[in-house]
This record gives structure tokens, C-alpha cells and sequence, in this order.
């Protein structure tokens, strides 16, 4: 969501999470304002909300703002 601050202080985490794990991992934002339909499926309730999947399913989820080592050991502990 374009007014989300707390998104706004994630963003450059991802970026660099998505750096430190290659081709491993694949980042997708939603603006949940554009994508209700999304985020009612994944019953995104705040945000920003992190759902890791593995195998096409969701296997992990958080809402707030994570730092980087805290995302990568919770993507470490799934892999």
C-alpha cells in the first residue's frame, strides 16, 4: 500500500535479503489497496505481511518489519 510506512522500511530489507539468497528465493510485493482478492486468500489482515512459501504452499507468516537476519534464518529453517 503506497501510505504504508512500515512497507516503505521493508522494502530495502528485501532487497537486500533477496541479494544474500540468489536465485533461491523469489520476492513478490502486492499493493494490497490493487490486490484485495490476494490478500483476503492469504488473509492478510495488516501490513506489511510476509508469507514465505515453499512448494507453492504457505508455509510461514509475519506481519511488521523484520531485519534481515531474522528473514533469512526463518528462510534458512525452511530450506
Amino acid at each position: 500500500a503506497e501510505w504504508c510506512g512500515p512497507c516503505k522500511m521493508l522494502a530495502p530489507i528485501l532487497k537486500q535479503v533477496k541479494e544474500a539468497s540468489g536465485e533461491q528465493l523469489k520476492i513478490v510485493k502486492i499493493d494490497v489497496d490493487q490486490n484485495q482478492s490476494i490478500a483476503s486468500k492469504y488473509q492478510v489482515r495488516g501490513v506489511p505481511t510476509m508469507v514465505l512459501f515453499k512448494n507453492g504452499k504457505p508455509v510461514w507468516r509475519q506481519s511488521g518489519v523484520m531485519q534481515k537476519p531474522d528473514i533469512l534464518n526463518v528462510i534458512q529453517s525452511y530450506s
